[in-house]
């Protein structure tokens, strides 16, 4: 186990220097500690186990490395030569284009293949050749599935937020993966713990890992706060409006995708600038509502679990646990949103009567210091613990998007035209957008990942809604 009291330069870890330029124009001079320990280990060829929180840096610490490996040759179609594992669309897009300033600097192609996406495009993508692939496990092994993708000349396998893709039910798809790569190749395992199933992908694909912890778990970050909230039932909904309407992005999690959409709408309502995020949205919905979040076009995100784990949002100051997460990783995932690169944050529970007990043992199990208060609508103490304060009462009226640019000579944009919107692969005869599995973990497989095909009705089960919720 490694501990990086100081760390050094990015020209000190072995990177070429074109990538050390590259960093310094981006204005990231000083690695963190997680990408001190990890970098040179990785450069040289050896297994890495880093474990570290969300925000921790691990991106650069595997990616860097990963892009100067893959770019020693070029890929042959449909072979990468790099993959990155991650268990949410999000999370894959937000590496992929963490990535490609520097694959850019080094000359490989960086892809991505995610559930919600177009079929067609990945495939074509494929073909033309990807250096590094940034991916989910279920579009992945249905792609495989098809031809169209094959793992053998994978030098570098990435596992990133390992536990979120074992809690999610992805384990047997990434065994799966793994057993395909190139024998003897590099493994980079990156997670937040590293018990259960995490702890049998190490012992059973990485070969003598150097590991590295450089970051606290979440309930020790020292600029984070936690504070339990005890409400009555009939405040409580009022007080989820008092604390949405404050100053500052603030995420509101919630158990099911039917009581973030509900939320949502009593925000909107109530002056609000809000919005939705769970795994029952397309991907083109998802990726506007968090540009809009990012942005400040909307100030209160109200998400599930499953589609928040990819969330990276810097700015985030306060985290809401509206309904109490099923467990106690949950509440440290969720809490990673805020504080995040040293800022600060608070991390807000709202507990029943009849919930107080279940609470003590959750942030008991988190390890969590919490300051308890007991709070109404309008209260003073309300404000001064989550700046609370009054909406308009006025319904919020989302402005209109700036107008984009069109495409070609001012005709319309291809798929706006008023047809119907193809998103599919034309041989799966299907047409717009599909659920993926990335948004349920560990769902049968039928065909290209649940959809229409042969006459079978397409697979509707979602895991977020297969959990009663509490609270």
């Amino acid at each position: 186990m490694t501990d990086i009291a100081a760390c050094p330069g990015f020209g000190d870890l072995g990177l070429p220097e074109k990538i050390v330029e590259k960093l310094a124009h981006n204005g990231v001079t000083r690695p963190f500690p997680i990408q001190a320990a990890a970098v040179p280990d990785a450069l040289a060829g050896r297994d890495v186990l880093g474990c570290g929180r969300t925000g921790s840096g691990k991106t650069l610490a595997f990616g860097l490395p990963l892009l100067v490996r893959a770019a020693e040759r070029r890929a042959e179609p449909r072979r990468p030569r790099g993959l990155v594992l991650v268990p949410t669309r999000e999370l894959a897009h937000q590496v992929r284009d963490a990535l490609i300033p520097y694959g850019r600097v080094l000359g490989a192609r960086i892809g991505d293949v995610v559930g919600g996406s177009s079929y067609t495009r990945q495939i074509n993508e494929l073909r033309r050749g990807v250096d590094v692939l940034v991916a989910t496990p279920g579009r992945l092994s249905d792609l495989i599935e098809q031809g169209a993708c094959e793992l053998g000349d994978v030098q570098v396998s990435v596992l990133d937020e390992a536990d979120q893709m074992c809690d999610m039910g992805f384990m047997p798809q990434v065994s799966d993966l793994l057993d395909r790569v190139r024998p003897g190749g590099q493994t980079l395992l990156f997670s937040a713990t590293l018990d259960g199933d995490v702890d049998t992908l190490v012992r059973r694909y990485m070969k003598e890992p150097r590991t590295h912890s450089v970051d606290p778990p979440v309930s020790q970050v020292a600029t984070m706060e936690h504070h339990l909230l005890k409400v009555l039932p009939r405040d409580k909904s009022k007080i989820v409006i008092e604390i949405a309407a404050r100053d500052g992005r603030t995420i509101l999690f919630v158990r099911s995708k039917y009581r973030a959409d509900a939320i949502s709408e009593q925000l909107v309502a109530a002056g609000v600038p809000a919005a939705s995020l769970h795994g029952g949205k397309t991907q083109s919905v998802r990726t506007r509502t968090l540009a809009k979040f990012r942005e400040g076009r909307i100030q209160a995100l109200v998400a599930t679990d499953v589609a928040a784990r990819g969330i990276h949002v810097d700015g985030i100051d306060m985290v809401v646990n509206v309904d109490l997460p099923a467990s106690h990783k949950d509440y440290l995932h969720r809490g990673g949103r805020t504080a995040r690169a040293g800022e600060s944050g608070r991390v807000v529970s709202l507990v029943q009567p009849n919930q107080r007990r279940m609470a003590r043992r959750l942030l008991g199990d988190a390890g969590v210091e919490v300051q308890q208060h007991l709070v109404n609508p309008g209260d003073e103490l309300l404000s001064e613990v989550t700046g609370a304060r009054q909406p308009s009462w006025e319904p919020w009226i989302e402005p209109p998007e700036p107008e984009r640019p069109r495409r070609g000579r001012g005709g319309p944009r291809r798929g706006r035209s008023g047809g119907r919107r193809f998103d599919g692969d034309r041989r799966g005869g299907f047409s717009g957008e599909r659920r993926d599995r990335e948004e349920r973990g560990g769902e049968r497989r039928s065909g290209y990942g649940g959809e229409r095909r042969g006459g079978r009705k397409p697979y509707r089960g979602d895991r977020e809604d297969t959990r009663s919720p509490r609270g």
